[in-house]
């Protein structure tokens, strides 16, 4: 099984579909069910993924479809050798700041155990991770992002022991007007090996103008997809 780490905040955990704090029900072909994809749920326990795939992981908000589902879906033909199967171990939590996935808090070693179990039924292929919207209403915040990221980056590699892990991060389409710009450049400036940045700047928003809505969510899922595919798997002929 290939694993996959979901993190970061709420539009990893998915609102799409989530209107006045109720989820709409409404699950696209792309984020169907497939017994070829699993997800490691709080009590770590593997089952058939379903969305909303956070819903006992960021228990305090309502969760609709995320990017996961969509995303295990347009890698599962290309994994090799054929019949290989996706674990999906979502850990986002909504409203979050970086601050709160440093080394040491609860969020961080809640994410590294998680994977450590997953890791134990297969292999760790790529974190994913899409976070930033809560940074960017603190000027100290904004300023402190770039360095932040890239600390965060290296403990979890030092800490799972895979120091070239794949991280692929997407940059911000909402956030305060005021920052967002400044948060979007440090994640777009990140230079590290083996970090991928998708933009998802421009997908359609929820009327509240900050969460990704459903169609938004499966796009960003392809790109995500779309970018695991080119930067980590051999080129098909």
């Amino acid at each position: 099984m290939r694993i996959f780490v979901l993190s970061g905040q709420s539009n990893m955990a998915g609102r799409g579909g989530v209107h006045h704090r109720r989820w709409d029900g409404v699950v696209p072909p792309e984020c169907a069910p497939c017994p070829s994809v699993l997800r490691l749920t709080a009590a770590l326990d593997w089952v058939e993924a379903r969305e909303p795939l956070h819903a006992d992981i960021d228990t305090a908000k309502t969760c609709g479809v995320g990017p996961g589902m969509a995303f295990a879906r347009a890698v599962l033909p290309r994994l090799d050798p054929p019949g290989s199967g996706v674990g999906l171990v979502p850990c986002a939590v909504g409203g979050t700041a970086i601050r709160e996935w440093a080394r040491g808090e609860h969020l961080y070693d809640q994410m590294v155990r998680r994977a450590r179990v997953a890791a134990e039924c297969g292999e760790i292929e790529a974190v994913l991770w899409y976070q930033g919207e809560s940074d960017a209403e603190s000027d100290a915040a904004t300023a402190a992002y770039a360095g932040n990221l890239e600390r965060l980056i290296a403990n979890v590699r030092e800490d799972l022991g895979m120091p070239q892990l794949p991280f692929i991060q997407v940059a911000l389409a909402s956030g305060n007007k005021k920052n967002i710009e400044k948060v979007r450049k440090a994640q777009l400036g990140i230079n590290l090996p083996n970090v991928v940045t998708v933009d998802a700047f421009g997908l359609s928003l929820n009327e509240d103008h900050l969460h990704l809505t459903t169609e938004s969510q499966v796009k960003l899922g392809e790109m995500l997809a779309q970018a695991y595919m080119s930067n980590f798997l051999p080129a098909t002929c």
